[in-house]
C-alpha cells in the first residue's frame, strides 16, 4: 500500500478511535456533572433547612460539632456550650438584622472549610445559626475523585475499543486499496508490451507510407502514432505509481540518485527540442555529486515532466532556468520559465489528477503533475508551484539528501557550482 494511503488509513483508525473514546468520555463527564450538581443542590437545600430549623427552634439536628446557635439580646451574645469556631459569631450580621429585622443568609470560607450562616430576628432578639459544611465538602471531593477516575478509565477503555472498531471498520478499505494497487500494477504490466508493439507497428506503417508516397493516409497514421505514444505514457505512469505504492518491505532499496548528473542528462536530452522552439535553457548545478535516496526513473520523470511542461508553455524567445542547490540537508530543484504562467489561486489545483491547464492541448492524458506530486511525496519531499498570469511559472522540488562519504560540510555541496546554457543561442 502506498505510504500516503497507509497514513490515511492510520489516521482514519485513530480518528475513529478518538471519536468513539471522546464520545463515551463526554457522556461519562456529563453523567458525572449531573450527579455532582444534584448532590450539591441537595446538600445546600438540606443545610438551609437545618439552619432554618435552628433559628426557629434554637437547635440543629445535625452533628453538634458542625453547628452552632448564637442568640443576641441587646448587647449580649449567648454562644451556648459548644465552643464556636474562630471568627464567629458574625457580629456585623447580628447588628444588621437587629436594626432591620430582615433575614440575612451568607456563606463564609475560613479555617479550611465553608460555613453557612443564617441570621434572623426572633421575638425581641436575633438568632444566628452556623453550619460547618466540611463533611459535605469531603463528600463532594470524594465524588469528584471517583468520577474522575471512572472517566479516565472509561475514556482509555473507550479509545481502545474505538481503535479496535476503527481497525475492523477500515480493514475493508485497506484491503480494497491493496487490491486496487495490485490490479493497476498487473494490468499495466500486461498492457505495456502490446501497446509498445502497436506503437512500433504504427511507426513502421507511417514510415512505409511516407516512403511509398501515400500522402492521403499520413495524417491519420500520425494521429495513430501519437495516440499509441500517449497510451504508452499512461501505462508508464500507472506502473510508476504502482511501484511507488509498494511497501518498502516489498521492494529492494534503491541506491542513491545523483541529481547533478540526472538533471544534466535530462536537460541535454531536451536541448534540441528547446532549440527548435527558440527557447533558451540555462542550467546551474553543483560540480560535485548531490545524492538523494530514491528511485532514479521516478525522479527522472519528475525533472523531465516539469521541463516538458515549461517548454510547452514558453513561447519562442523565452527562457527556462533550471537550478539545483543544497540548502542544509535538502536538495532543491527549481525550474522557472518566462512562459504564460498561471493564476496563483490555481497553484494547488494544478496538482489534481487529470487537471488540464489552459493551453495543454492534447499533449497529455495521463496523471501529469498529480503523479509528480505522488513521486515527490513518496520520496519524503515537497513540490510547490508559483505563477503569475503572463509572467511565467516556477516549480520548486525539495528532497532530503544522502551525504556522500567523500564530502563533508555544506560548503562541499555548494562551494563550487557550474553554469551552462543549452538550447537557443548555444
Amino acid at each position: 500500500m502506498e505510504a500516503v494511503e497507509q497514513a490515511i488509513v492510520r489516521r482514519t483508525r485513530l480518528r475513529i478511535g478518538l471519536f468513539v473514546g471522546l464520545t463515551i468520555g463526554a457522556l461519562l463527564l456529563l453523567a458525572g456533572g449531573i450527579s455532582y450538581a444534584v448532590l450539591v443542590r441537595g446538600q445546600d437545600a438540606q443545610i438551609q433547612r437545618e439552619l432554618a430549623w435552628g433559628t426557629e427552634h434554637g437547635t440543629i439536628a445535625g452533628p453538634p460539632a458542625c453547628s452552632w446557635i448564637f442568640e443576641y439580646e441587646g448587647a449580649t451574645v449567648h454562644t451556648g456550650a459548644n465552643p464556636p469556631p474562630p471568627g464567629f459569631p458574625l457580629h456585623d450580621a447580628l447588628a444588621t438584622v437587629a436594626a432591620t429585622g430582615a433575614t440575612e443568609i451568607t456563606t463564609v470560607t475560613r479555617n479550611g472549610t465553608t460555613y453557612h450562616v443564617r441570621t434572623e430576628a426572633r421575638g425581641d432578639g436575633v438568632v444566628q445559626a452556623v453550619f460547618d459544611a466540611r463533611f459535605q465538602l469531603s463528600d463532594r471531593r470524594h465524588l469528584l475523585l471517583a468520577f474522575s477516575l471512572a472517566a479516565v478509565v472509561g475514556l482509555l477503555a473507550a479509545v481502545l475499543t474505538g481503535m479496535v472498531v476503527g481497525r475492523r471498520a477500515v480493514a475493508p478499505l485497506a484491503e480494497a486499496l491493496t487490491r486496487q494497487r495490485r490490479f493497476v500494477a498487473d494490468a499495466s504490466h500486461e498492457l505495456r508490451t502490446p501497446i509498445a508493439q502497436v506503437h512500433t507497428r504504427a511507426q513502421l506503417i507511417a514510415r512505409r507510407a511516407r516512403h511509398d508516397g501515400a500522402a492521403t493516409n499520413l495524417e491519420d497514421l500520425d494521429r495513430l502514432v501519437g495516440t499509441t505514444r500517449r497510451l504508452g505514457e499512461i501505462v508508464d505512469d500507472l506502473l510508476l505509481s504502482a511501484r511507488l505504492a509498494a511497501a518498502p518491505a516489498d521492494r529492494e532499496p534503491d541506491p542513491p540518485v545523483d541529481l547533478t548528473s540526472l538533471i544534466g542528462a535530462t536537460l541535454a536530452a531536451e536541448a534540441e527540442r528547446a532549440a527548435e522552439r527558440q527557447v533558451t535553457l540555462t542550467l546551474d548545478t553543483p560540480a560535485a555529486p548531490l545524492p538523494v535516496p530514491g528511485v532514479e526513473s521516478a525522479l527522472r520523470r519528475v525533472v523531465g515532466e516539469l521541463l516538458a511542461n515549461a517548454l510547452a508553455h514558453t513561447p519562442a524567445g523565452g527562457r527556462i532556468d533550471v537550478t539545483l542547490r543544497a540548502v542544509e540537508n535538502v536538495a532543491e530543484i527549481v525550474i522557472a520559465d518566462t512562459g504564460k504562467g498561471f493564476d496563483q489561486a490555481d497553484a494547488r489545483r494544478i496538482f489534481d489528477r487529470f487537471h488540464r491547464g489552459a493551453g495543454a492541448g492534447d499533449r497529455r492524458y495521463g496523471l501529469g503533475l498529480a503523479l509528480l506530486q505522488e513521486v515527490v511525496t513518496s520520496h519524503h519531499g515537497t513540490i510547490e508551484a508559483e505563477g503569475r498570469t503572463g509572467r511565467g511559472a516556477r516549480f520548486t522540488v525539495r528532497l532530503p539528501m544522502t551525504r556522500s562519504p567523500g564530502l563533508t560540510g555544506r560548503a562541499a555541496w555548494i562551494g563550487h557550482r557550474r553554469m551552462r546554457q543549452l538550447g537557443a543561442g548555444t
